[in-house]
């Protein structure tokens, strides 16, 4: 009898369980007559290549594909995960079609995070196949829905004569149209359908809005409308996908009735209608005869109406602030932590706290002793600003007043200031898209500042570290009406200078006049870093046959305008294919129109908000010349009038 050794044991062991995981493997890839992970490869997009990536990146990137790979192993057709280690943070999120099984659906995701792999060297990578897609990042993107990587694909085959084709694509059209109004209502935003000849289905992320899923669907109805007649067509974005196909790709059992979820209730919609103007009509007759009765009376109708004293005409009943207390937010800090510090500027640093229900804020700790104002009417213009309500402005939440401390508590922005992701280790992630949002948001901030609150808020200090960027990568001003705890006049020739070196207008640098306009150069410049990645105080060489062997960015792009050359402002981590020309050199002129010299010439904010939102030309709208302050910019103090020196015509003439 033959006596086996250890080592001959362990060798059959190892070629079982090779065996073994080969035979598995072939079950997952062969599961039944109909099983297909669909793994057509639609589109591999890799981000750019940033700086060489830490071995930290290598690591949550590795274990983030592992965790999507894993959750899809666990019959979830949808997967998100979020990983941080030091500076280094990836977000991550797979789908998988809903007709597939959950084996094909594994199956499917497994590849994709293989394939994904050979981008590693990006920040960024999106890829779709037919069956799945599979999607990294450095920033939050779960609930965006459009973005610039989208496009179509169409099969090559027609039906066959000249009225199936007709018949063929308005039979397309109905059906896809029905997908895009009814998914955006059904769970899980996935439908499919199918006709006597045509099987379509529509698909959200399941982290997008209802409104943002209808949007993307609608984009994507209206794009894949230009592969009929050809009997295939495949439409994808970042937050949806669009499929139809004379040949089945999907089992019939596998279709979703979407009926109820079209839109069959107009008539109850119209009876709503009905009685809510018949409703509005009692309430106004009950509300006249009953100021009928206190007339006749005798009550005094205008003091019934008289403003109490104290409160501003054509204001909102302010809402007061939450009154934090100092020890709470002392234990959300961990005691002012110099770990969770997020960021500092002129009035205070700013902390990252977690409360004890959870909820994160941030914690602005201001400099104690800036002003008399500041001791005074510390908690009532804190009201007043917690009023400011608009959707490109940071909420103040509430404050804390206790001996000399002065903090102020505003909602946390997830993916931080605007200058992180434009000049740090995140430079060039951010896709035209993004950025126009950026560029349209904050000028709506800005113009609801100026022209929509009852009162006219100057910020003076617009600069992209100023711009806080939500979960959406939406922004959002921060730190407007700070400059109402410095001391004031009546003559707006302010002593005490509130702003950023590079960003503020030169009248206001030089001379100390202060008016909206001044928002609305810094607001110009802001612009010009956005589209050109390029800090503001960051020196260039430039390439022209003058003197000057360098410039700022408000000279280089001055300068590139005048001999139509626009487009070599433009960042060069964005893809050309990523944008159109004709709106970015758009944009450029609405930012010099915006830093011109003269305040009176710059529009204002809700003009540049038309500007940028209409398809209007600008040919009688030309920016005139900007005044470039030659000043020593890499200087930190605040007040810098006496060391600037104008290199154009002077300010007061221009004006």
């Amino acid at each position: 009898m033959l006596k086996s050794s250890p080592l001959s044991l362990l060798k059959v062991l190892a070629l079982i369980f090779k065996f073994w995981s080969w035979w598995t493997l072939l079950l997952l890839m062969f599961e039944g007559a109909l099983g297909d992970p669909q793994i057509n490869s639609l589109i591999k997009a890799c981000g750019k290549l940033g700086p060489t990536r830490s071995i930290n990146f290598k690591k949550i990137l590795n274990a983030t594909l592992e965790d999507l790979r894993n959750q899809s192993t666990r019959k979830n057709y949808f997967g998100t995960s979020h990983n941080v280690m030091g500076d280094d943070t990836i977000y991550g999120m797979f789908q998988c079609r809903r007709y597939l099984s959950n084996t094909d659906c594994a199956a499917c995701v497994a590849a994709a995070t293989a394939d994904i792999l050979s981008c590693s060297g990006g920040i960024s990578s999106h890829l779709v196949y037919d069956g799945c897609s599979l999607r990294y990042g450095p920033f939050s993107f779960f609930t965006e829905a459009i973005r610039g990587v989208n496009g179509i694909l169409c099969g090559n085959q027609t039906s066959k004569g000249e009225t199936n084709k007709d018949d063929f694509s308005e039979e397309v059209k109905q059906v896809l149209n029905k997908l895009q109004i009814a998914t955006p209502k059904i769970p899980n935003y996935y439908a499919a359908t199918k006709t006597q000849s045509i099987y379509a289905i529509a698909q959200c992320v399941e982290t997008v809005s209802a409104n943002s899923c209808h949007d993307c669907l609608n984009r994507g109805f209206n794009s894949i409308q230009g592969c009929l007649p050809y009997t295939d067509g495949r439409e994808y974005d970042a937050g949806c996908f669009m499929r139809y196909s004379h040949k089945p790709f999907f089992a019939d059992n596998q279709i979703i009735d979407i009926t109820p979820f079209l839109d069959k209730g107009d008539s109850r919609k119209k009876l709503y209608i009905i009685f809510g103007v018949l409703g509005g009509v009692a309430l106004i007759i009950m509300v006249f005869f009953g100021l009928c009765r206190r007339l006749c009376a005798g009550l005094s109708f205008n003091k019934t109406m008289r403003v109490p004293k104290g409160e501003v005409p054509g204001a909102t009943k302010l809402k007061a602030p939450i009154n934090y207390k100092y020890n709470d937010l002392k234990a959300a800090t961990n005691n002012f932590n110099e770990e969770n510090r997020l960021g500092g500027g002129g009035f205070g640093n700013v902390y990252k706290g977690t409360l004890k229900n959870g909820k994160v804020i941030a914690v602005k700790k201001l400099f104690s002793g800036q002003s008399k104002k500041l001791e005074d009417d510390f908690e009532s213009e804190v009201k007043f600003l917690s009023n400011v309500h608009h959707r490109n402005l940071v909420r103040l939440l509430g404050f804390c007043n206790k001996g000399q401390e002065r903090i102020i508590v505003y909602e946390y922005m997830t993916n931080g200031s605007l200058d992180k992701l434009l000049f740090g280790k995140e430079k060039g992630c951010l896709n035209w898209k993004q950025r126009y949002d950026m560029v349209l948001g904050t000028a709506r901030g800005l113009a609801y500042l100026h022209e929509e609150f009852y009162v006219s808020i100057i910020h003076r200090d617009i600069k992209s570290g100023n711009i806080l960027l939500d979960h959406e990568l939406q922004p959002k001003i921060s730190d407007f009406g700070l400059a109402r705890f410095l001391p004031s006049d009546q003559s707006k020739l302010n002593t005490r200078f509130a702003g950023t070196l590079g960003y503020t207008a030169p009248e206001y640098t030089i001379y100390g006049q202060l008016s909206e306009k001044v928002d609305t150069y810094s607001y110009g410049i802001v612009v010009l870093e956005i589209i050109s990645g390029q800090k503001s105080t960051e020196i260039v060489k430039n390439n022209y046959n003058d003197d000057d062997d360098h410039e700022y960015l408000i000279k280089q792009a001055w300068k590139l305008y005048e001999q139509g050359k626009h487009l070599e402002l433009v960042d060069k981590n964005l893809d050309p294919n990523d944008y159109d020309v004709e709106e970015v050199k758009r944009v450029i002129e609405i930012a010099l129109m915006c830093t011109q010299a003269s305040p009176s010439k710059r529009p204002k904010m809700s003009q540049v908000v038309v500007l940028l939102t209409s398809k209007a030309q600008l040919e009688n709208l030309q920016p005139s010349m900007p005044v470039f302050i030659e000043s020593n910019l890499k200087s930190q103090g605040s007040n810098f009038g006496s060391n600037a020196t104008v290199s154009s015509d002077s300010i007061l003439s221009a004006r």
